[in-house]
């Protein structure tokens, strides 16, 4: 059974030993210190799971307290207590690492309910722990195990090895760089520049100087003559990101770049050779487009010497675990901050929704739960998702004041308006929730 620790810092006797008397009623081993000092002095003999700790103190304050105990004891849970709930205070101690913010007078049964959700968690990160942390070797970024993605890695192998031109074809989100730099390491140029151009990103006129370069005088602006993309990439890869979105005009350009290796700078009166290989991706039913003579039926051929189809998220719900795994490690990194682990509910919600934005949404939604799972488990209430069908239009505001009010009205329907039952599942104090409706007019 998992241990229930419970170490009480504060130099109100009365508190303390009420707060000791009534936990120890539910099973749980309680000790008691009366400042800080006597509190680090108890940690080796008494090796709590919590510390529920006064901010005010005389001999060490229970900030400096928390920030100690971090360094001494980083697998702590700390709660912290005080009369003073000032922002700065809030902050800080969020900041500093506790999990959980109380204010007095303490209610005990909201107290119980932080404790029940603190060990919980514990026990969540334990059972990660216990399980085989597998690195699932992504390949460039690449995760999935499932046959839609092996099919993909296989082609990626078969392009690799060749230097024909690529399309590379999905939704918004799935991956479509990630598998032209893929293609690029594991082919035969790997040592050579990998350029990557997002044509929806620039004007029609723009986009040619930005792949051919031009020379001086060729524009208003150009007081110098530049490089442009294709000759940056030399003997490497220039990966044209939504090649789909590209004007007719420039469509004739780069089919000519495909036929005869060679491209005119803007400007210029000479053509030059170019030795990169083409790789292109587009979210965009060209095949329509071609119909429709909104995109060159010869270039569209030249493109598609290999295609590759990247299957949306929402096709391979078995590589979710392993997606969110991987993109946690990661994220966690680039946070500065110890992964967190899943709890199942959560896990289970991420493979129920339709991720309309693919593994791009999943992430976003993976790194703003790391910001807020203060006991290092990501739970449901930490994601950022609506029902399993909806699609990204129908996502809810993503403004920290539309996530707070649009959270607490969740709860509170989910209690049917029982704000003490709607505080105990947010853990806060019947007070914060007050201020919390009044503050967006939900009294």
């Amino acid at each position: 059974m998992t241990s229930r620790r419970v170490l009480i810092v504060d130099d109100d006797v009365m508190l303390r030993t009420s707060l000791k008397e009534a936990l120890s009623e539910d099973g749980i081993h309680v000790a008691v210190a009366g400042g800080g000092a006597e509190a680090l002095a108890l940690l080796g003999s008494i090796e709590p799971d919590v510390v529920l700790s006064d901010v005010r103190m005389d001999d060490i304050d229970g900030l400096s307290l928390l920030r100690l105990l971090r360094e001494r004891a980083p697998d702590v849970d700390v709660v912290m207590m005080t009369a003073f709930d000032d922002m700065p205070t809030v902050v800080a101690s969020m900041r500093d690492g506790a999990v959980e913010f109380l204010t007095k007078p303490i209610d005990l049964h909201q107290v119980r309910a932080v404790l029940d959700g603190i060990f919980s968690d514990r026990r969540t990160r334990r059972q990660r722990l216990r399980q085989a942390d597998v690195d699932d070797g992504p390949l460039d970024g690449l995760v999935g195990r499932t046959p839609e993605m092996i099919r993909v890695y296989k082609l990626i192998g078969q392009a690799a090895s060749t230097s024909a031109t690529v399309l590379i074809r999905g939704e918004s989100g799935t991956g479509k760089e990630l598998v032209a730099q893929a293609i690029h390491r594991n082919g035969r140029s790997a040592a050579e520049p990998f350029v990557a151009v997002n044509c929806a990103a620039l004007a029609p006129t723009l986009l040619e100087s930005e792949l051919f370069g031009h020379v001086r005088g060729a524009f208003t602006g150009a007081v110098a003559s530049r490089k442009g993309r294709f000759a940056l990439a030399g003997r490497g890869t220039i990966f044209l990101d939504e090649i789909g979105d590209t004007s007719s005009e420039f469509q004739s350009k780069l089919l000519r770049v495909l036929q005869n290796r060679e491209y005119q700078p803007v400007g210029a009166e000479h053509t030059e050779l170019t030795e990169a290989r083409v790789l292109a991706a587009t979210h965009r039913d060209l095949e329509s487009m071609v119909e429709s003579r909104a995109f060159r039926e010869d270039l569209y051929y030249r493109l598609r010497i290999v295609e590759i189809a990247i299957p949306p998220l929402r096709s391979r719900r078995a590589d979710i675990p392993l997606i969110v795994r991987h993109v946690v490690r990661r994220a966690s990194v680039a946070l500065d901050t110890d992964a967190p682990v899943v709890s199942e509910d959560a896990m289970e919600r991420l493979i129920a929704h339709d991720w309309p934005g693919n593994v791009r949404e999943l992430e976003n939604c993976l790194m703003r739960a790391i910001v807020l799972a203060a006991g290092n488990v990501i739970r449901p209430e930490h994601l950022s998702i609506g029902s399993p069908t909806k699609r990204a239009a129908d996502q809810p505001s993503t403004s920290l004041n539309d996530i707070e009010r649009d959270h607490v009205l969740r709860i509170l329907e989910s209690t049917g308006g029982h704000k003490s039952r709607a505080a105990d599942a947010l853990r806060i104090s019947r007070a914060r929730l007050n201020r919390i409706l009044a503050k967006y007019g939900l009294e």
